[in-house]
């Protein structure tokens, strides 16, 4: 999976450029037939205007010249053709932005999958700890259980050493006899 991830981003990254690059001659286009339609000319005109006045209108503040003074409006040529610009470039930020938040939202996603990927990795390390833990308890009871059997041996080894076989055989006769019922 990963040499097939390795593979698309590069596919994808050339997508997005060549889709950037596509997105200026259509921009171009959009400028050249802005002005064509008279109801889309009027109302590029009016969008003109306003961007006229507004960015006017901050140049002034910003050098801290009067702001309420009479601004005049934009021949008709000259708003039609900063529409236009407003328009190609508003077109090329769209796309631009579009495909930002696309390679974000494909960023995104491809770091959840690597979260889950981990997030199941340690799901699988926490159930071979507890498999783990759990053999090394069942260990450390037969090794309790060793160690009981050692001692008993010692005690017993310890008893042979003070007593015959004969007093051996009959203490090991009387601990194996069955006892009787008390009447």
């Amino acid at each position: 999976m990963g040499s097939k991830t390795a593979m698309v981003i590069p596919v994808l990254k050339l997508g997005t450029l060549a889709l950037r690059t596509i997105s200026r001659p259509i921009a171009a286009r959009l400028k050249k037939d802005a002005g064509l339609h008279p109801k889309f000319r009027d109302f590029i005109i009016g969008i003109a205007q306003a961007n006229h006045r507004f960015t006017t209108i901050m140049q002034r503040r910003i050098y801290g010249h009067a702001s309420d003074v009479f601004i005049r409006p934009l021949n008709e040529e000259r708003a039609v053709q900063a529409a236009a610009d407003i328009l190609g470039e508003l077109f090329v930020f769209t796309v631009a932005g579009l495909a930002i938040v696309y390679e974000v939202q494909r960023s995104y996603r491809s770091e959840a999958r690597k979260e889950e990927k981990r997030k199941q990795e340690m799901e699988a390390l926490a159930q071979k700890n507890d498999s783990l833990s759990k053999e090394l308890e069942a260990l450390r009871k037969k090794m309790e259980g060793i160690g009981a059997l050692n001692r008993k041996l010692a005690e017993v080894e310890k008893l042979a050493k003070g007593c015959s076989y004969d007093k051996m055989f009959r203490i090991w006769q009387a601990q194996t006899r069955p006892k009787k019922a008390a009447n």
